[in-house]
């Protein structure tokens, strides 16, 4: 029987990923990543390798947001060819932290996906905020 997850165009499954990571479902994020995933995030280190650190990532995301997270992708443009994907967008994310504060940020993304065994996957990920020169700080409040 095919795997219907396969079957699907890749607009679609990043569609599927957006709605599981609005859920914080993390075991649905990690069905759409390839275990050798390699991830330059907004949060240190430098980079995540590997299925397993992205989701103790994503469980540190998601447990450090009280209630419903809004994430949301702007601009999204998909290139694919052969066996290789990438697209690119501007994210948003929203929410209450734990400590009770609001929460709201942009930044660009670009995730690279390969087909393997007949599934698209995210194979690398990178992440990356604006930042001021003259004073080195990360510009948090610019929006699309």
């Amino acid at each position: 029987m095919a795997n219907p997850i396969s079957e699907r165009p890749l607009p679609a499954l990043i569609d599927d990923l957006a709605n599981a990571i609005r859920a914080k479902d993390v075991n649905a994020v990690m069905t759409y990543y390839a275990p050798d995933v390699l991830a330059f995030d907004l949060l240190p280190p430098l980079q995540y390798r590997g299925a397993e650190a992205i989701r103790n990532r994503l469980s540190e995301l998601f447990s450090a947001v009280e209630g419903p997270i809004r994430f949301e992708m702007r601009g999204l443009e998909i290139t694919e060819g052969g066996d290789g994907a990438f697209c690119h967008s501007l994210n948003g994310v929203s929410g209450t932290n734990t400590a009770g504060k609001r929460v709201e940020m942009w930044w660009r993304a670009t995730t690279c996906f390969r087909k393997i065994d007949g599934q698209w996957l995210v194979t690398h990920g990178h992440s990356s905020e604006p930042f001021d020169m003259r004073s080195g700080k990360a510009l948090l409040d610019l929006k699309p």
